[in-house]
């Protein structure tokens, strides 16, 4: 079945299986959730402005992904009126949020079109740009003296494409004009609606942000946002750029890192937007809060601390809320493989971070009370010492990624982040992964905010999750870190396998083993070498016999690799 010009690549029956089999639900609340009844009407008018807004978002997001994207997505969803095929290929388009992405399981991307394939810099450069042209090209440009052009394209708010000399960057306020000017449009209505004094402040420096070519309107907004901390509608612009596999290539070039270098130019891979709109749950809210006040005492124990600056060693900054999801698009909906379960921003490559702005860690309960727990059973039975099986307690993982969602507060700033180039998304993710567990155990000791029982808990139940169901690739950061984190502690016996192929913990080793650890990320990032990350990633990134068995039990239990969002607004 060809849907404008392409042909679907799956079959019916491959989509069958994946939609009946392979597929996991998440579902958003709607108008019946009390919390949302509860409202006053003028706040719900405002809710109903937000989610337009997040709507044109998710053009942009989708536009920045893939040039067919809309295209694609547009005849699907026509044709879905007529055909059972293409309503089947629409669903997992909709679960791609594209024409293609990774499950977590295949090593290749799944194309839902036969010869429609992701490409490395997206849609954010021109498809047919390698990255030899790329390097060549920026190298021209230094010789002819460009250097204010190349910062542009080297920029994260910019779209490239190609110009009479070679390349030239379009800044997103320009290139997606009129969605952004419909986005502002939206949030100065929401704005005009709500009764929330903070939200109307930020909705209105946000508005105004989607409509300058001023990185200064992004930091102003970015800073009222991160102050949000005690209304009841929570409304986020996310600005990730995971998705951009070109722009940290130029570090890979030793000619143009040395010339990036001595142009001291900024190097950050392109924003994909995102947007998030739902309600606070201040009970939630509330337990997340109690992590608050040990940050400034974990930013001290942080590895060679007095090699750089951390703004929450200065001024703990930091907002928390945990939020009832009504509505995921853009970069949030990309559920290739995995979904966003917390998320902290701004990222350090904000200016609003680096003039002194608060950060805010938002949490998505939806998704994370997703989970099988009849399956879990099975895997601990399969895969877990009987004698641990009373410390896993799926809802401790909350507590796990609380610690991780605050590790991204702490360390070397983005400087040294962006440095290791194509590696720097692992890193930082294995860092706040490690400083999460690393830092457990102090936690109990001096705040009391877990028992020694429970710390157990929160030990077991996060190995447990570092069970992978298929060998990972570079491009999904989380994964690897795990494989990184699974790898470290067998090699320093905090688990090993008994007789039956069990494993077993010794909780004795996991506090000095994960700082042992840290010790050594924190020494790739301030080494701001790409060559060094791309070893340690080498040395623990190893896909072993253990990881291919137990990827294999986890799939003779069944494997849901695919998410469907359920939106109810």
């Amino acid at each position: 079945m060809h849907i404008n010009g392409y042909e679907i690549n799956l079959s019916e029956e491959e989509l069958d299986y994946i939609l009946s089999n392979q597929t996991r639900n998440i579902e958003l609340i709607g108008p019946d959730f009390e919390a949302y009844k509860s409202l006053f009407e003028y706040d719900k008018k405002a809710l109903s402005r937000l989610i337009c807004a997040s709507k044109i978002i998710d053009e942009v997001a989708l536009i920045q992904d893939h040039p067919l994207n809309l295209l694609l997505k547009d005849g699907l969803k026509e044709a879905s009126k007529t055909s059972e095929y293409a309503k089947k290929a629409y669903q997992l388009f909709q679960s791609f949020h594209g024409v293609s992405g990774f499950n977590g399981i295949c090593p290749e991307p799944i194309e839902i079109f036969k010869n429609v394939k992701p490409y490395k810099g997206k849609n954010f450069y021109p498809t047919d740009l390698s990255v030899r042209e790329f390097h060549q090209i920026l190298i021209r440009m230094f010789e002819a003296g460009e250097i204010e052009d190349i910062q542009k394209i080297l920029s994260s708010r910019t779209m490239v494409r190609r110009s009479k000399s070679g390349l030239r960057a379009i800044d997103y306020t320009s290139f997606f004009a009129p969605q952004f000017s419909q986005i502002a449009n939206e949030l100065e209505l929401a704005a005009y609606h709500t009764t929330e004094e903070d939200l109307k402040e930020y909705l209105s420096w946000q508005a105004q942000a989607f409509l300058q070519n001023n990185e200064e309107m992004d930091s102003l907004a970015d800073k009222h946002w991160a102050l949000l901390q005690s209304g009841n509608i929570e409304f986020t612009v996310s600005r990730e750029n995971y998705e951009d596999e070109l722009t940290g290539t130029v570090f890979e070039n030793d000619v143009l890192k040395t010339l990036i270098e001595q142009h001291n130019i900024e190097v950050n891979s392109k924003d994909t937007l995102g947007c998030r709109v739902g309600l606070i749950n201040h009970e939630g809210t509330e337990l997340i809060l109690k992590s608050k006040d040990s940050l400034p005492f974990l930013a001290e124990l942080m590895p060679y601390c007095d090699r750089y600056t951390q703004n929450i060693k200065t001024e703990n900054n930091q907002t928390m809320v945990d939020v009832d999801l009504m509505v995921l698009s853009g970069d949030y909906a990309f559920a290739r493989g995995a979904i966003t379960t917390a998320q902290n921003l701004p990222n350090d490559d904000k200016l609003s971070v680096k003039t002194g702005g608060g950060r805010r860690n938002v949490y998505h309960r939806q998704v994370r009370f997703s989970t099988d727990k009849m399956r879990a059973q099975k895997l601990l039975d399969a895969l877990l010492e009987k004698s641990f099986h009373a410390y896993f307690k799926e809802e401790t993982m909350h507590f796990f990624v609380i610690g991780h969602e605050n590790g991204h507060s702490l360390g070397p700033d983005s400087s040294y982040k962006s440095a290791l180039g194509i590696y720097a998304h692992i890193i930082e993710e294995n860092k706040a992964d490690v400083i999460s567990v690393a830092f457990m155990e102090d936690v109990v000791k001096t705040f009391h905010t877990y028992t020694f029982d429970e710390l157990k808990q929160i030990y077991t139940t996060w190995i447990v999750s570092l069970f992978l169901k298929a060998k990972p690739v570079l491009s999904k950061p989380h994964r690897m870190a795990e494989l990184i984190e699974f790898n470290y502690l067998l090699a320093h016996n905090v688990i090993s396998f008994n007789g039956e192929n069990k494993l077993k913990i010794d909780f004795s080793l996991v506090n000095k083993t994960m700082k042992s650890l840290l010790s050594e990320i924190i020494e790739v990032q301030l080494s701001k070498s790409p060559e060094k990350a791309k070893a340690f990633i080498s040395k623990w990134g190893q896909w072993s016999d253990v990881s291919e068995h137990i990827a294999n039990v986890q799939k003779s239990l069944g494997v849901k690799p695919y998410i469907k969002i359920i939106t109810k607004f």
